[in-house]
């Protein structure tokens, strides 16, 4: 286990210690609960709902209807010219080989 001092402003020492006794815990233990519900709240998925998931559907299929179809130059020519980002540094090159393993399955099939 690690040590780390911290210097708080004396209401928000007051307020956790509040919160510590409401809880009949420790103020140490309180604040590592604090800090561990934010970070797994940071690393959480939440579900979209159904609802919301239909219309983005909907909303989706109304565009395409509403462009229709771009040719195969058309594509390629936009796919050129599109902005290639590097991936995120936690993203090994077995994650993506096998995310862009997944894009092409679901294109063929």
């Amino acid at each position: 286990m690690s040590r780390f001092t911290l210097r708080l402003p004396e209401t928000l020492h007051q307020q956790l210690t509040h919160l510590a006794q409401s809880e009949g815990v420790s103020l140490n233990q309180y604040i590592v609960y604090a800090l561990t519900r934010q970070v797994t709240m940071a690393y959480t998925v939440h579900t979209t709902p159904i609802d919301e998931v239909n219309q983005q559907q909907q909303d989706f299929q109304a565009l395409v209807n509403k462009l229709g179809q771009a040719s195969l130059s058309e594509v390629n020519s936009i796919l050129e010219r599109r902005e290639v980002v590097e991936p995120e540094a936690e993203l090994s090159p077995e994650i993506i080989a096998r995310f862009q393993q997944r894009i092409r399955d679901a294109s063929e099939g």
